[in-house]
């Protein structure tokens, strides 16, 4: 068993509320949960109105495929035209790590 994360730091728009915020905040979760079927959140910087904190986790078998949708949500992410992707932090975790 393989679980991939990934951790999106996003710059928005001009964005002047909490409101505009989740707007622009919660199509990007709900189009990832949707089309990728993985666990996804708004994680950080929830008090800033032009930041967000993307977190992203998936569960896999094959380490291939595991990739290959952490590459796809990536890139969803980072061509969405509302949002700068300033970073992106991506991890994985197998059998073999150690505890």
């Amino acid at each position: 068993m393989y679980v991939g994360t990934l951790s999106f730091d996003l710059l928005l728009g001009d964005i002047h509320s909490l409101k505009e915020k989740r707007s622009v905040v919660r199509p990007i979760v709900a189009e990832l949960r949707r089309k990728f079927a993985v666990s996804v959140a708004e994680v950080d910087h929830l008090d800033l109105h032009r930041r967000a904190g993307i977190g992203l986790a998936m569960v896999s078998g094959d380490t291939a495929h595991l990739t290959e949708v952490l590459d796809r949500c990536e890139r969803l992410v980072a061509a969405r035209p509302e949002v700068e992707l300033l970073s992106v932090r991506r991890r994985f975790h197998g059998d073999d790590d150690q505890t």
